[in-house]
């Protein structure tokens, strides 16, 4: 029996992708929630909670983009062209909160200035990585080779809203987080702000439930016709469980509980979005069969992946097991 390589390539890709969304999503959130904290200690420990982990965590994007360069090159050559912009404005966002970690703990008179950059940096990549998702729903254009799409090509309703809607995602997943990693009145003002983003969430996930197969006949084939309605219905029932256990564990004041169910509905989330698309990977014009690489050239890249996967993994592992428990003050950047 023949093994697909196409499809292990869009697993390992896929793993990554929702690895990097899980694990710089609540550091990224955590930087959206820093101007609604106003005490300066606190917002130190915000930032000491990630500290050790956050440049770590965005091995994972590195990763997905690497990987889908060697193993589904026409998708990156379509896909890269059509969002320059926003993927620009991402990676600046990523600087900006970067080097505002290197600069906070060490500044004195102008400590604002590394604090918007902080949050400014977290927003913009945030929004941009948002309307990226947006548009790759909505779907690319076939066009001839030479022709270049507009440069706002990608800001449509749609991907503004799936923009705002990660915002909100992420904040909760740094909010949930700083519940398991802080205590007092941070953590107190951390459960009532996971509430309110919760609900907004929710919101934001039914919108896009109801947008994406009103706007694309095939996707609602997918989840609405016989039998497949059967089939794909864990999805949503398993996002309402988790939606209530959330609830009950931000009210009964749970510490790990709260993020492990936003974790939930994120991945959630993540297979609704794959079950929509697949087996498109640049919908609705390229299958990851028609945009994969020779076979030969899979199997290459494949072999070094599947060394570095594991070594990735257990760093990563160990990293959070070592800086587990509570952050205070006096931990990280100095």
């Amino acid at each position: 029996m023949s093994v697909d390589l196409t499809l292990i390539w869009t697993v390992i890709i896929g793993f990554g992708v929702m690895m990097y969304v899980l694990l710089d999503g609540f550091d990224l959130g955590i930087g959206i929630l820093f101007p609604f904290v106003k005490n300066a200690n606190d917002k130190d420990i915000m930032m000491n909670t990630v500290a050790p982990v956050w440049d770590g965590n965005e091995t994972w994007l590195v990763l997905g983009g690497v990987g889908l360069l060697a193993a589904f090159p026409k998708a990156y050559a379509t896909i890269l062209p059509a969002l320059y912009f926003p993927l620009t404005m991402f990676l600046v966002g990523l600087i900006l909160r970067g080097i505002a970690f290197e600069f906070r703990f060490k500044a004195s008179k102008c400590q604002y200035i590394w604090d918007w950059s902080f949050a400014g940096g977290a927003i913009l990549a945030t929004f941009m990585q948002g309307c990226m998702l947006g548009r790759f729903v909505e779907g690319f254009p076939v066009i001839e080779s030479q022709t270049l799409l507009p440069i706002f090509f990608w800001l449509t309703p749609f991907s503004i809203m799936t923009g705002i809607a990660l915002l909100c995602g992420y904040a909760l997943l740094g909010a949930t987080w700083l519940i398991m990693k802080t205590e007092g009145d941070l953590q107190t003002w951390c459960r009532r702000a996971g509430l309110r983003l919760m609900f907004v969430v929710l919101f934001f996930i039914g919108i896009v439930s109801l947008w994406t197969p009103l706007a694309h006949p095939l996707i609602a084939q997918r989840w609405f016709s016989w039998p497949n309605i059967i089939y794909l219905s864990p999805v949503p029932i398993y996002t309402g469980l988790l939606a209530i256990f959330l609830f009950f564990s931000l009210r009964r004041e749970s510490e790990y509980l709260p993020f492990i169910c936003s974790i939930g509905l994120f991945i959630l989330s993540y297979a609704g979005l794959g079950i929509s698309l697949w087996p498109y990977i640049v919908p609705p014009i390229m299958t990851i069969w028609e945009a994969a690489a020779p076979p030969e050239s899979q199997l290459f890249t494949l072999t070094g992946v599947l060394f570095l996967l594991p070594v990735i993994l257990v760093y990563t592992i160990h990293s959070y097991w070592v800086f587990r428990g509570k952050t205070r003050q006096d931990s990280g950047y100095h």
